[in-house]
């Protein structure tokens, strides 16, 4: 099976790129500020967090609009990913029914879509770490396989809920309402480690992986530190198996996806 996936991988990469560039340009078509929304969507948020929480709740987190922003831009990418998959054979019936492509094929080119918008926001981050005269270290470096871990989670997650979403209708709500919950959770806009009390923060951090790469991005940027690479393998173990797991569904079941929607 992780040969045969391999294989298709190979060859289907062309076409997970072309599909991510047309979905790309469709988006933008007939928008007057075209891809610059893909800026401006992260920092109206980064703005109304700020004056909320930095301003209202007074958060003591070091370049709390760069905090929030770093917190937004990895959130937006998992969350935009996980909510297209519910209803991503559905969304495609029109051309799977024409031509066979393995439909992991769509993830990938949903995650592939969401990491260019991911990039020009890191670009933005870049600027705002000159803007705020934060000094990036050799710590940057980790930011890479931080991010290789969230990806190889969300495409395992998103490529099992593509399953299901076949066959459950009403899923997009369950997903919507666990994405909430996990949103909150997740310290998009505030430290988890010392805003939830302990042993809870302990808790959060190992069992809610977005925690744990948003957090880490965070350290390694902001601050120059390298935290929680224990905790990284083992996501990185865990993401690899729900991977190979979700994948061996997909593959066993494809066929009679178009069959039920």
């Amino acid at each position: 099976m992780l040969l045969k996936f391999l294989r298709d991988l190979k060859k289907y990469w062309p076409y997970t790129v072309q599909a991510a560039m047309a979905s790309l340009k469709a988006e933008v078509a007939g928008s007057y500020l075209n891809w610059l929304w893909w800026i401006l969507n992260p920092l109206s948020f980064m703005v109304i967090y700020s004056l909320i929480f930095g301003v209202v709740f007074r958060a003591a987190e070091p370049y709390f609009p760069l905090y929030v922003f770093i917190g937004i831009t990895v959130w937006e990418f998992f969350n935009h990913v996980i909510v297209h998959s519910v209803s991503m054979i559905k969304d495609k019936k029109n051309l799977l029914v024409k031509i066979y492509i393995p439909k992991f094929v769509l993830i990938l080119s949903d995650m592939v879509v969401n990491a260019v918008k991911m990039a020009i926001s890191f670009g933005v981050i870049a600027v705002m770490m000159l803007l705020y005269r934060v000094k990036p270290g050799v710590s940057v470096l980790y930011v890479v396989p931080v991010l290789l871990c969230t990806f190889l989670f969300t495409f395992g997650i998103g490529s099992l809920i593509m399953h299901f979403g076949v066959y459950i209708q009403d899923l997009i709500s369950v997903v919507n309402i666990a994405l909430r919950l996990l949103f909150y959770l997740t310290g998009v806009f505030y430290n988890v480690e010392t805003r939830i009390p302990a042993p809870f923060n302990y808790i959060v951090l190992r069992l809610n992986p977005m925690a744990a790469f948003i957090t880490q991005i965070r350290e390694a940027l902001l601050f120059g530190r390298v935290t929680h690479w224990g905790l990284l393998l083992a996501w990185f173990a865990l993401g690899a198996v729900l991977a190979v797991f979700a994948v061996q569904v997909v593959y066993r079941n494809e066929n009679g996806y178009i069959k039920v929607v």
